[in-house]
C-alpha cells in the first residue's frame, strides 16, 4: 500500500501543471536574454564597423565536413562598394559620438546654468554636427559683435555741420592758394644785397610767395635783425605783386684790419665786420688804431675826423661822383682816390667848389695814372695841375 501511493504520488508530480509552466517561463526568459546580447553584440559589431561574423546555430544540422570547409577557407578582398560602405559608416559613427558629445555638455550646462538664462545661451555651446569639437576656432571675430551706433537727431545734425565746415575750409585754402599768389616783386633801396639776396630773405618761407601770408606775418612789422639793413618795408600792392623797400644802415666808409673789413657811422661807430667789401661805400685809410670793438667807436686820436670822412661822403653823394679810397695823412689833408687816379684835395677850404671842378674833370683822367692838384684851389681863377707819374 505504502508503494503504491509511492508510485502515484511520484506520477502525480510529474505530470503538476503548476511546475511545467514554471519551466517555460524560465527557458522563455534565457532565450530572450540571450537574443537581447545577441542584439548588443551586433550593435557593438556595427560601431567597431567590422564586418558580422556568422555564428552558426546550435540546432543547425550541417555536415562536418561542410564546417571543416567553412574554418579554412580564406577572407576574400573587399571591393571598392565595401570600402565605400565602411567609410561612410565609419563618418556615420563620428558624426554620432559627436552628437552624443555635445548633447552630453548641452546636459552638463544645463545643470549647473543658474536660473533666468536665457536659451540663446543654453544653445550657444551646441556644436553643429559633423564639427571638430577639439580644433580651436580660426575666426574669433565671428563671436565679436560690435555695439550699434545710434545717432539722434541732434548727433545728426552735428554729423552734418562738421562735414560743411570741413568742406567750407578745404575750398577757401584752394582760393586762398590760387588768388594769392605772387608773380611780381619790386625791390628798390639796397646796395649791400643783391634783389636776389632781398628776395629770398623775404619770400624764403614755405608759404613765402603768398601774400595773404605776407600780408599777415609783416602787418604793422618790419624787417630788422640783418646786417648792414636798418629795417625793410614789406607793402602788398594788389594779390599778386608786393614792394619792398630797404633802408640800409648809414654807413660813412670802412677800415681794413686783419683781414677784415669793418664799417663804421657817422659817429665813428663799427657796427658791422665782414670779409665782402660793400660797392659805394669808401675805404679810409691813413687812421692810427690798435684794436676794433665792434659797435664801439675806433679808437683815433680825434673825433673830428668821422665828421670830415661824413661830409665828403654826402658831398661826392650829392654831385654823384664816386670815390674808391680817402687817405688822411697826420695833418688830416685828404687825398681822393678814383682808379689810378689821385685827388689832392687838401683841408676843408671851398670844398664844395672842389668837387664841383672835380666831377667836370674826372672824364678827362679816365684811364691816366698820375696826381690832380686841388689843394691849392681858391676859386675860378686857380690854375689845376695834372702831375703824370713816370
Amino acid at each position: 500500500m505504502s508503494a503504491k501511493k509511492a508510485g502515484i504520488y511520484a506520477s502525480s508530480k510529474s505530470k503538476n501543471p503548476s511546475v511545467s509552466g514554471r519551466t517555460q517561463r524560465n527557458k522563455k526568459k534565457k532565450s530572450q536574454t540571450s537574443g537581447k546580447k545577441k542584439q548588443l553584440n551586433d550593435i557593438l559589431a556595427d560601431s567597431k564597423g567590422a564586418p558580422k561574423k556568422a555564428k552558426p546555430e546550435a540546432n543547425s544540422k550541417m555536415p562536418s565536413k561542410a564546417k571543416k570547409t567553412v574554418k579554412s577557407s580564406k577572407t576574400p578582398k573587399p571591393s571598392k562598394a565595401a570600402k565605400a560602405s565602411n567609410k561612410s559608416a565609419k563618418n556615420i559613427k563620428e558624426i554620432k559620438s559627436e552628437t552624443l558629445r555635445s548633447y552630453e555638455r548641452q546636459k552638463k550646462l544645463e545643470d549647473t546654468m543658474p536660473l533666468g538664462s536665457t536659451i540663446s545661451q543654453l544653445t550657444s555651446d551646441l556644436p553643429i554636427l559633423g564639427k571638430n569639437l577639439d580644433a580651436p576656432d580660426r575666426r574669433p571675430w565671428k563671436k565679436l559683435k560690435l555695439p550699434k551706433l545710434k545717432l539722434d537727431v541732434t548727433g545728426k545734425r552735428l554729423l552734418i555741420a562738421v562735414g560743411l565746415l570741413v568742406i567750407i575750409l578745404a575750398l577757401a585754402i584752394l582760393i586762398v592758394a590760387r588768388v594769392f599768389t605772387v608773380d611780381t616783386v619790386t625791390i628798390e633801396g639796397n646796395t649791400h644785397y643783391t634783389n636776389e639776396e632781398i628776395y629770398d630773405m623775404v619770400l624764403g618761407d614755405r608759404w613765402g610767395h603768398n601774400s595773404l601770408y605776407l600780408s599777415m606775418k609783416y602787418k604793422n612789422k618790419d624787417i630788422e635783425g640783418i646786417p648792414f639793413i636798418q629795417t625793410m618795408n614789406v607793402h602788398i600792392v594788389d594779390p599778386s605783386t608786393i614792394k619792398i623797400t630797404v633802408y640800409e644802415k648809414a654807413m660813412a666808409g670802412f677800415v681794413e684790419y686783419m683781414g677784415r673789413y669793418f664799417y663804421f657811422d657817422k659817429d665813428g661807430t663799427v657796427v658791422e665786420s665782414s670779409d665782402k667789401r660793400t660797392t659805394g661805400i669808401p675805404q679810409v685809410m691813413g687812421l692810427k688804431f690798435d684794436h676794433i670793438i665792434l659797435y664801439e667807436k675806433l679808437p683815433v686820436e680825434s673825433d673830428e675826423i668821422f665828421k670830415q670822412i661824413l661830409e665828403i661822403t654826402q658831398l661826392l653823394a650829392k654831385y654823384d661822383v664816386e670815390m674808391d679810397k680817402v687817405y688822411f695823412d697826420s695833418n688830416y689833408n685828404m687825398t681822393l682816390y678814383f682808379d689810378e687816379a689821385r685827388i689832392k684835395v687838401g683841408g676843408f677850404d671851398n670844398i664844395d667848389e672842389k668837387i664841383i671842378r672835380l666831377k667836370d674833370i674826372l672824364p678827362e683822367l679816365k684811364g691816366k695814372k698820375g696826381v690832380l692838384r686841388l689843394d691849392n684851389y681858391s676859386g675860378k681863377d686857380s690854375i689845376i695841375t695834372f702831375e703824370v707819374d713816370n
